[in-house]
């Protein structure tokens, strides 16, 4: 599976038409300046250039000469990105070019929005009809290539989270990295079923066997110079929670539980489409955790691939399990910057809502690049803490870890600590997403959304020193 859709910008013609953008403190001197023909108008509609709020502007034969859009205030762009999408769903089919005092941030800002507003999951419904969208001429000095790469790879992400999972099992995963790897002719190998124990994955074999659709390993290597980046992602298709079965309103959503690695994958796809100058390798365990006969049970004890043992407490908290082989797999061979991206606890929507993608990392200069590319890149992100006096917490007594400790408190960082016993790279970096939008947002439609993919993407310079990205 790769996504269908494609983005552009439109090139600066005689028939590109003047989108003003105005600032709430502006539009006094809008209304007597650039937009003096329209003052009236303007005023008679209630136009007070709040953000996002949006006006086609008429000629003198009645036809459209132009349109302005709010940028509201200060306080209202920082409580809400992407202000300025609502103006797609607004203009007629076109072409359209930005003007106004934006800096060069909000010109990103606006550009990538216009781009992702145009996102829409229309699989099951292909007889719905599509009205033209107005197209955007990429404002000066903002670089289209990067968006184009940004939006595409945040569309494959948001497809294969809103994919239900009859038609997105560890085999369609599979199938999505390998079109990846063809179109950009990277190398990859899928480990399946039974060869996972004879290759030693036991614990992504252990969560994943209960299924009729085999557990796997895939694992994709592109580029061959430069640092090395490697990319894990949990790719649990659906989680009915196991034998500790989830109730009803807990299982709703659970095809998002695969959320870290479209992701990743959507994150890959940026990186090759850019041709950064690194060597990428992305690791997923795909499974689906259901019951059956044969399913993983309370008390089990299972030998990680890295040989460290694990009371199995919660069949529910199987992400961190199957992670758990991959990583181990990861830190078998250098790498420059390891990054693990998972649906993982309900605990960090609780800690920071569905809005932020909380990370932990013991790097403080990989956090300082983070959050600035999380600037960068529209896509905000929350530095959590890897609080040492947890460790016991997560020491059973019985195996070397437990997977679900009855602790009742800091679900997520107990779960990163988890993790962090499988990493021997230097640098790491984990991400408990939530992958979802649970309401309608400018250029994000309820529904899949990629979290942490964008941010990184603009600090992987700093983070790894590229010499051009």
């Amino acid at each position: 599976m790769t996504s269908s859709h494609r983005f552009t910008f439109a090139s600066p013609t005689t028939d590109t038409r003047a989108l003003h953008v105005v600032k709430a403190d502006d539009l006094t001197a809008f209304l007597s300046g650039p937009g003096a023909g329209w003052a009236g108008w303007l005023r008679a509609t209630g136009f007070e250039a709040g953000l996002g709020d949006c006006r086609v502007l008429p000629d003198a034969s009645g036809g459209v000469a132009a349109a302005v859009v709010g940028l509201g205030t200060a306080q209202a762009r920082r409580r809400l990105r992407f202000g300025l999408a609502k103006a797609v769903a607004a203009l007629p089919a076109g072409d359209w070019a930005l003007t106004g005092d934006l800096t060069g941030p909000e010109k990103t800002e606006a550009a990538l929005g216009w781009l992702l507003a145009g996102y829409r999951f229309d699989r099951y419904r292909p007889g719905r009809k599509v009205a033209d969208r107005p197209l955007l001429v990429c404002p000066e000095g903002v670089d289209a290539a990067r968006l184009i790469a940004m939006a595409e790879g945040e569309a494959l992400t948001r497809d294969l989270i809103n994919t239900p999972a009859q038609d997105l099992g560890p085999e369609e995963l599979e199938g999505a990295l390998m079109g990846l790897a063809d179109r950009f002719g990277a190398k990859a190998r899928a480990i399946c079923g039974e060869a996972l124990l004879d290759q030693n994955f036991p614990m992504i074999h252990a969560v994943g066997r209960a299924s009729p659709r085999a557990p796997r390993l895939l694992d994709l290597r592109w580029g061959t110079d430069g640092p090395a980046l490697t990319l894990v992602g949990k790719g649990v298709c659906f989680d009915t929670g196991g034998l500790n079965l989830k109730p009803s309103s807990g299982m709703n959503l659970m095809k998002k539980d695969m959320g870290g690695a479209a992701t990743v994958l959507g994150l890959a796809q940026m990186i090759m489409a850019l041709k950064l100058p690194l060597r990428l390798r992305v690791l997923i365990p795909a499974v689906e955790n259901v019951v059956a006969g044969n399913a993983l049970k309370p008390k089990d004890i299972l030998t990680s691939r890295k040989g460290l043992t694990v009371e199995v407490n919660d069949t529910d908290a199987e992400g961190r399990l199957v992670l758990a082989d991959a990583l181990a797999l990861a830190c078998e061979e250098d790498t420059d910057l390891l990054i693990s991206m998972a649906t993982l606890t309900g605990a960090a929507r609780v800690a920071v809502g569905p809005d932020l993608a909380p990370f932990y990392t013991d790097d403080a200069d990989l956090a300082a690049a983070l959050e600035a590319g999380a600037i960068a890149g529209c896509d905000p992100a929350w530095r959590m803490p890897l609080h040492d006096a947890y460790e016991t917490v997560i020491e059973p007594g019985i195996a070397d870890l437990d997977n679900a400790p009855g602790f009742g408190f800091a679900g997520s960082i107990t779960a990163a600590l988890f993790l962090r016993r499988f990493v021997d790279a230097r640098r790491y970096i984990h991400f408990d997403i939530y992958g979802h939008t649970p309401t309608d947002q400018p250029a994000r439609p309820k529904g899949g959304v990629g979290q942490g993919a964008r941010a990184l993407l603009c600090a992987l310079p700093a983070m790894l020193k590229l010499e051009a990205a």
